[in-house]
């Protein structure tokens, strides 16, 4: 798929500086954005998504933005981590300045702001307000639904441009990275020091290498931020992860009650009698630029339930893991339920 070329890309910066929703690849996943400054618009996000309002959203900004516009201030380690990670798939949240509407970040005092990488992304961004603005953007996708990353995951979730909410959905192609960014909480320096609320590609000992502080785990104080409920990123067929060790019984107990499941492994394709078989890379980062895609395919497979390798438990998995563990956390117990039925 060729990208959007430099009139597409600004006359979506236009609709956007409208007040109307556009979505835009990164190369995290795709983003329904729209203009952060704007309540109205913001609200509009949360409609579109079925979000909740307290639920904050990421800002997105073009590499050369004036980051001190939209906080109060920039500590010295937020300096250091967009030196070596923007543009990146790395969310920073901070004291939100007084003049930004908090409809961003819902309700709080605090704002989440990232700089893709995505030269489609970067390109809206430098068209929008003249570079100087801001866009809104959580994941394209319902609340709480498999994040997209592909255009016709867009179209898919939300309809045509006629019926849908949406005004116009540019295609960049496959996001790269495929799972949402790093967050790192910096608004509590003093206090707290930098905690890590959601990992990605970019993992905690990375973090610690440039700003010399390994990042705690999120506390009861810690601010909300995108992608941190326990049940999120789930497909509608129920999942659960399976330790390599135990998918092949598993799968014949299956088979024996007349049960259909759907197969996401890793490495080596699996000799088993899935009704549906998706392999991704044995490499974190190959794993994680086809997981959601894998996800959706199993959800349109039509089984009782989708089964998923449990990927290693190494560092370089956190994101990874972390994603799968929220996408089956509402689908506790589902499978023993499969397997015990008469």
């Amino acid at each position: 798929m060729s990208e959007p070329d430099q009139n597409a890309i600004n006359a979506a910066a236009r609709l956007l500086e409208a007040g109307k929703l556009v979505a835009f690849p990164t190369e995290t996943v795709y983003g329904l954005g729209a203009d952060a400054e704007n309540p109205e618009a913001v609200a509009s996000i949360y409609a579109a998504k079925g979000r909740p309002s307290n639920h904050p959203v990421i800002v997105h900004v073009a590499p050369d933005a004036d980051i001190g516009y939209w906080v109060q201030a920039v500590p010295e380690e937020a300096r250091k981590l967009i030196a070596a990670f923007w543009p990146g798939p790395l969310t920073l949240i901070l004291k939100r300045a007084s003049h930004i509407p908090d409809a961003v970040s819902g309700g709080q005092d605090s704002i989440g702001l990232r700089c893709p990488s995505h030269p489609v992304a970067q390109s809206l961004l430098r068209a929008f307000k003249g570079g100087r603005g801001g866009v809104a953007a959580p994941s394209a996708n319902r609340f709480g639904h498999v994040s997209p990353t592909t255009a016709q995951h867009v179209r898919d979730e939300f309809g045509s441009m006629d019926e849908g909410p949406l005004a116009c959905v540019l295609d960049g192609g496959q996001s790269e990275v495929g799972i949402e960014s790093t967050i790192v909480d910096l608004s509590r320096m003093a206090t707290h020091g930098p905690v890590l609320l959601r990992p990605g590609q970019l993992g905690a000992a990375q973090i610690a290498a440039v700003i010399g502080i390994v990042p705690r785990q999120p506390d009861a104080a810690a601010p909300r931020a995108s992608g941190t409920l326990e049940a999120h990123y789930a497909p509608r067929t129920p999942v659960a992860l399976v330790e390599p060790s135990d998918l092949g019984p598993i799968m014949q107990q299956l088979n024996g009650k007349g049960r259909q499941a759907a197969l996401i492994g890793y490495g080596d394709a699996l000799a088993l009698p899935a009704a549906s078989l998706f392999m991704l890379p044995a490499a974190a980062d190959g794993y994680a630029h086809g997981l959601y895609a894998a996800l959706r395919s199993a959800d349109a497979a039509g089984a009782d339930i989708i089964l998923v390798e449990a990927p290693p438990r190494a560092s370089a998995w956190q994101g990874v893991n972390d994603r799968l563990r929220r996408a089956a956390h509402d689908s506790q117990g589902v499978l023993e339920r499969l397997l015990n039925a008469r």
